[in-house]
């Protein structure tokens, strides 16, 4: 039985947030969605989809899933990279969305069904100062959230990649035609930040999880000097110590520390992720459905990862469509190495263009059992909404030298 596709579309919208939809539809008339937002380059992969990937849609069988990634991976000579694998990875994403809903099942029934009955989730608690970060977990706490990702201002620094003096909530991204830059000091961070994990710690005691990053902005000693010196607060996790390229970077941190690490958010294969899982220099590998080649890329990399005892955490900001993140639940649903899924939650115009069948409840997630992945999209309301330009910021260090990061 095959279901050839006619027409592939891409829609950019900003509800809030910047976004790239990727719509399938079969001759059949059913519709699939899939992701490709990448924060800051959005239009590059919304081009990228449009020019060189929907044309070749075109006529082929949406039912043959596993072909078309190899498809489109393995058909051109530039391979990898965040623009090709968020492409790859919407399309991906679409075919499953489409093979669910022809089916009549959630597409965690179609990877093996269920291995457990939700999916542990982790919020972020910010706070310039202690007491209102302190502030800041405890609403977390009284919505339910079992585990929290507790970030905090640094002395003598204006702003720390998201968290901002007077502002209540995490956001690193901004609009406007150029990137903020931020002044970054790392002594004043390391000096500061244990003090402020473990007053958290005393705060909520031992069983709530808690989770911090450091945005890749350490040397490995530095990292191996931070992780250290958290094991008294019994970190579940600490992200991104250092920058993700120099992966042998890790050991060193590895070596002196019993922090559980977690990195990979910016990696965009399983040739990215290989060697940190295969040396089990990492605890936890963090790549995010729409950046790594869709639910059938990263269940590759999942599977290498179970048989080293490393446990996924995928990447899930509030610049990851709900559409990716939907798909990311159903993966965990399935996946026995799954460990946690990263949930910042959406303003509400976002649900409102991307209506989803996912629960939340005592710190966890499920999909739902809607067909398909169980996100739609209101493209009508979605269109009042253009594409606004925004970006990361950037960091450079008091002598006015950029980080590593």
């Amino acid at each position: 039985m095959t279901d050839k596709i006619i027409s592939a579309d891409v829609l950019v919208c900003s509800p809030t947030r910047n976004f790239v939809t990727l719509k399938i539809t079969t001759a059949d008339g059913v519709v699939g969605y899939g992701d490709a937002t990448l924060n800051g380059r959005e239009l590059s992969v919304a081009s990228y989809l449009r020019d060189h990937v929907a044309p070749l849609l075109i006529g082929r069988d949406a039912t043959r899933i596993e072909d078309t990634w190899q498809y489109l991976y393995r058909g051109v000579y530039w391979r990898r990279g965040p623009v090709t694998m968020a492409a790859i990875g919407a399309v991906d994403v679409a075919l499953w969305d489409i093979k669910g809903k022809t089916l009549g099942q959630p597409v965690y029934q179609l990877l093996g069904g269920a291995v457990r009955d939700r999916v542990l989730s982790y919020t972020h608690a910010t706070g310039w100062d202690v007491p209102a970060l302190l502030d800041s977990v405890d609403a977390k706490r009284e919505k339910g959230f079992q585990a929290i990702r507790v970030q905090s201002g640094v002395p003598g620094l204006d702003s720390v990649y998201g968290v901002h003096k007077g502002a209540a909530g995490y956001e690193p991204a901004s609009r406007g035609a150029l990137p903020v830059e931020e002044v970054w000091d790392t002594d004043a961070y390391l000096n500061h930040v244990p003090g402020v994990l473990a007053a958290v710690r005393d705060h909520v005691g031992p069983d709530l999880k808690l989770l911090h990053d450091a945005h890749h902005r350490l040397t490995p000693q530095q990292a191996a000097r931070l992780g250290k010196s958290l094991e008294p607060v019994n970190l579940f996790w600490l992200e991104d110590v250092t920058p993700a390229e120099n992966q042998d970077a890790l050991r060193l941190v590895r070596n002196h520390t019993t922090t559980p690490l977690a990195i990979g958010e910016v990696f965009n294969t399983i040739w990215d992720c290989q060697h940190l899982i295969t040396e089990q220099l990492i605890d936890f590998i963090r790549v995010a459905i729409v950046h790594a080649g869709g639910i059938s890329h990263v269940r590759k990399i999942f599977a290498l990862a179970e048989v080293y005892q490393v446990r996924g955490g995928p990447h899930g900001p509030s610049d990851v469509s709900p559409i990716s993140l939907g798909a990311s639940l159903h993966l965990g649903l399935a996946t026995p190495n799954f460990g946690i899924q990263e949930y910042m939650g959406y303003d509400p115009l976002v649900s409102e263009v991307f209506p989803h069948a996912w629960s939340f409840a005592d710190g966890h997630l499920t999909p739902g059992d809607a067909p398909g992945v169980g996100v739609t999209m209101n493209e009508e309301l979605a269109a009042k909404y253009p594409y606004e330009q925004a970006y990361l910021p950037v960091a450079r260090r008091r002598d006015g030298s950029m980080t590593d990061w």
